[in-house]
């Protein structure tokens, strides 16, 4: 196990940053996810940690040594690549073994090790097999115990998952969290789908543009997310943005009139919503605690654990409603009118200009 501190790192490429004085902790033995959408640094990141990009500025630590001018080689780290990178002539064995041969390690050690790492990621049958005989799952598991067989301090995955078919990727997540924490390695790992980020991390690192926008725990990042970019990014959102605030607070959404006094003193403000948070209300009644709207159903999405209104109101008001369990013969039905409150405790609301959260309830 090791702690990794980055600090200020900057990496540019002709007129692109790709890190923007990125500064995070990873502690022992956590699972570290950076997660955001193509291009917003993430992998960029991951590399240079582990020496095969070198930051224009800033500093790299494991355990408080410093780790810039050391060579990718010598920084006792495991890496797990996409597209799985094994060697298509040598067997599972010899995949696993590689690193370990490299190293010098006796050849009675390097069975042994080679045999618990095969055993760890269920392959223990496989040994003799070659690439082509392995399924891209299979292939996945010899990469992932090739990192782990040389004992690292630090694990790093870049999307091992991607290439994987839906119910693959939910099994092999499961196995490789468990596996972590079973072993307590450090690990970081990159990924571009938010549950995935949200099922397996400890904490989360939430990318963009080559900035860090939020590093926090799985349910702080979704229930508190800390800019406006990682409100929609992870998870659907219903987000009302362009609303004008009045002199005491009172913000307008629909025909819907709300005093909200920590506002007061703003011109605009974003407010958003999750799906699930919006109730759907009896006609006729009220609720000083939200905001009720009037509205059509223009769209029913059944998913058969939920289902999905896509809500219209006056204007330009849309949303999306989540109907958790749903029954089929109760379901609104397209053209349908209904009554939806957005409860006041459940809103959230950011600054319309540089996207960052502002604290309107507790």
């Amino acid at each position: 196990m090791a702690r990794v501190e980055l600090r200020r790192i900057r990496k540019t490429y002709p007129g692109v940053i790709a890190l923007d004085d990125v500064g995070v902790t990873v502690e022992p033995g956590e699972f570290f996810t950076l997660l955001g959408p193509s291009g917003c640094g993430k992998t960029t990141l991951l590399r240079t940690i582990a020496g095969f990009n070198q930051q224009d500025s800033g500093e790299i630590l494991f355990d408080g040594a410093r780790m810039d001018t050391v060579p990718a080689h010598r920084r006792d780290i495991g890496m797990v690549y996409q597209d799985y990178a094994i060697f298509p002539h040598k067997s599972v064995a010899d995949n696993v073994a590689f690193g370990l041969s490299m190293r010098r390690v006796q050849r009675q050690e390097i069975a042994e090790r080679v045999a618990r790492a095969l055993d760890l990621v269920q392959l223990g049958g496989h040994a003799a097999r070659m690439p082509h005989e392995l399924s891209g799952g299979q292939q996945q598991r010899v990469a992932l115990a090739r990192a782990m067989v040389i004992n690292p301090k630090i694990l790093l995955m870049d999307e091992p998952l991607s290439n994987l078919d839906a119910k693959l990727r939910v099994e092999l997540r499961d196995e490789i969290r468990d596996l972590q924490r079973s072993l307590g390695i450090t690990t970081i790992y990159v990924t571009h789908d938010q549950e995935e980020a949200l099922v397996i991390s400890d904490r989360i690192c939430v990318m963009q543009g080559g900035r860090v926008h939020q590093v926090a725990p799985p349910h702080e990042v979704y229930g508190r997310p800390a800019t406006l970019f990682v409100a929609s990014f992870v998870g659907t959102m219903n987000v009302f943005d362009g609303l004008r605030v009045g002199p005491g607070g009172e913000v307008t959404i629909g025909t819907a009139t709300r005093m909200l006094p920590a506002l007061a003193g703003r011109s605009q403000v974003t407010l958003a919503l999750r799906p699930e948070d919006v109730v759907q209300s009896e006609r006729g009644a009220t609720a000083a605690t939200a905001i009720t709207l009037e509205g059509t159903v223009e769209k029913v999405t059944y998913a058969g654990r939920e289902a999905f209104y896509r809500w219209g109101g006056a204007g330009s008001l849309r949303m999306l409603v989540h109907i958790s369990r749903p029954d089929t013969g109760r379901l609104a039905a397209v053209g349908e009118r209904l009554r939806v409150e957005l409860p006041l405790a459940r809103l959230q609301a950011f600054d319309p200009e540089d996207g960052r959260r502002i604290e309107i309830s507790g």
